[in-house]
């Protein structure tokens, strides 16, 4: 495994592409350099026009690690790990679903919702935002639960601690999907445990010194105007 031989891995692409880095690596995990060919890259370096200041950057080592949290699924004998996040969802059928949540034993609620999206502090770019989540450091100890269209106008993105224990029952009649960073959903029976946990892994993303998250947002986002 091209991972296991490596001490970084260069990806080109956007995104997706080392979101598919990251589920080849299996459990060898590098740090990965990304240069962005895609339209936003919130997890690459640099864009793939500056490659010659990525490779200055590379042969001096003048590089940070940012160290980012990775979420652990398991389903029966599954076991699945995200970057960005794990969706709950209908799929293509026009039903809503319920899930009944719990964090740490404790009950939560029962969503009624098109899905759930369980996402990381780095997946909090990503559908999560989408969905009316906030954006949150990269490196804070958090996890967001997120419906998407819920029916009832209070259930609301949630904040939790990273230390959390989420688990997700699904209803005694309604089959659903999962989908681990955007990947191939997986079909989830009626009645089915789904326990999330953040893993003890973390994947280093390389990022420059110079760059900071708030520069990256406006970059992306297209923020405009200025601090007085």
């Amino acid at each position: 495994m091209l991972a296991e031989q490596s001490d970084l891995l260069l990806v080109m692409g956007g995104d997706g592409s080392i979101l598919r880095a990251l589920y080849r690596s299996g459990e060898h995990l590098r740090p990965i350099f990304g240069l962005n060919i895609g339209s936003l890259g919130f997890l690459t370096c640099l864009p793939a026009k500056e490659y010659q200041r990525a490779v200055h950057c590379l042969s001096n080592k003048s590089y940070l690690l940012s160290q980012r949290s990775l979420l652990e699924i398991q389903i029966g004998d599954f076991k699945g790990r995200a970057l960005n996040d794990i969706v709950i969802s209908r799929g293509e059928r026009s039903q809503l679903v319920r899930l009944s949540v719990s964090i740490d034993g404790n009950a939560l609620t029962e969503y009624h919702a098109d899905g759930l999206i369980i996402a990381t502090p780095t997946g909090s770019t990503a559908y999560s935002l989408a969905a009316g989540g906030p954006i949150v450091m990269p490196e804070s100890k958090i996890l967001l639960i997120t419906p998407i269209c819920p029916h009832v106008f209070s259930n609301r993105s949630m904040v939790i601690s990273d230390q959390s224990e989420i688990t997700i029952m699904t209803a005694a009649n309604q089959e659903v999907f999962m989908s681990i960073d955007g990947h191939e959903p997986r079909l989830v029976k009626p009645q089915e445990r789904l326990l999330l946990r953040t893993s003890s892994q973390t994947l280093p993303l390389v990022m420059l010194p110079e760059t900071t998250f708030a520069e990256i947002l406006r970059q992306k986002l297209q923020w405009t105007g200025s601090i007085k």
